[in-house]
């Protein structure tokens, strides 16, 4: 197979998966790691992929944020075995603060009816879905609703967060890697999402492992600044061992 045949084999494979590791593409292109890796170095050049810990993803996938509905059937098992095992870190009779987004939605629908428990949240879909559960306190923040996520954001958000002490934070991210912490693509939702680690005693991400060495535009949060990190089995050994020494808790599901 010719230089380009691979190129183009290699960027269609990222667009259809979403992401290439270096290593699976090594194999069933029966070449070497080094000349995968020299591959994704001029795609890279070309402006077609970015590079990331272990293999690289599309450019579109760093431009295009997805919407609430793309993303909900988008890896749905992995996303409700995240959500199951982060309730058990929810506090008897505390307060929890749930973030917009796919996985927080899924704990909103696994919470335990046996416990009174205050929610707050920056998310339509949440608080639609606990008004009427009883046992649960709820609180939504309010603020411009963005439609591409349903969450509320900008100063009204970030406001009514300045004046709140949360137990536990559950955030979502489009993106997670030791070097550039957690990060997404809109700079308002990064802005909520950073008053909502402010506010908080504790932050725990919930983030399938695509997530993984994906770096968006904004950071809202370092590594050190997150105690818990709940993902699922694909996530690899190595980034597991760097988020552990970097002082993230990472339990793969």
């Amino acid at each position: 197979m010719y230089a380009a045949e691979r190129h183009e084999a290699i960027l269609e494979r990222a667009r259809a998966q979403g992401r290439v590791e270096v290593g699976a593409l090594a194999d069933s292109l029966g070449v070497t790691v080094e000349t995968v890796r020299r591959d994704l170095t001029a795609l890279e050049r070309f402006g077609v992929v970015r590079r990331v810990h272990g293999g690289a993803i599309p450019v579109e996938r760093l431009t295009l944020e997805p919407t609430v509905a793309s993303r909900e059937t988008h890896r749905s098992e992995q996303k409700h075995r995240i959500a199951a095992r982060a309730i058990e870190e929810i506090p008897d009779g505390g307060s929890i603060l749930l973030d917009s987004g796919t996985t927080t939605l899924a704990i909103a629908s696994m919470l335990p009816l046996d416990r009174s428990i205050t929610v707050v949240t920056n998310a339509f879909a949440i608080a639609a879905r606990l008004a009427d559960v009883s046992g649960i306190e709820l609180m939504l923040l309010g603020g411009r609703i963005r439609t591409r996520t349903g969450a509320a954001v900008g100063q009204w958000t970030e406001g009514a967060l300045r004046d709140m002490y949360i137990d536990v934070a559950f955030l979502g991210t489009n993106g997670f890697s030791v070097e550039r912490g957690f990060t997404t693509p809109d700079q308002a939702e990064s802005a909520a999402k950073r008053a909502m680690v402010t506010a908080s005693r504790r932050v725990i991400v919930v983030a399938d492992s695509s997530k993984a060495g994906q770096v968006h535009l904004h950071r809202f949060a370092d590594a050190d600044e997150v105690a818990m990190l709940v993902t699922d089995g694909s996530l690899d050994d190595e980034t597991t061992e760097d988020l552990d020494a970097a002082g993230v808790e990472v339990v793969r599901t």
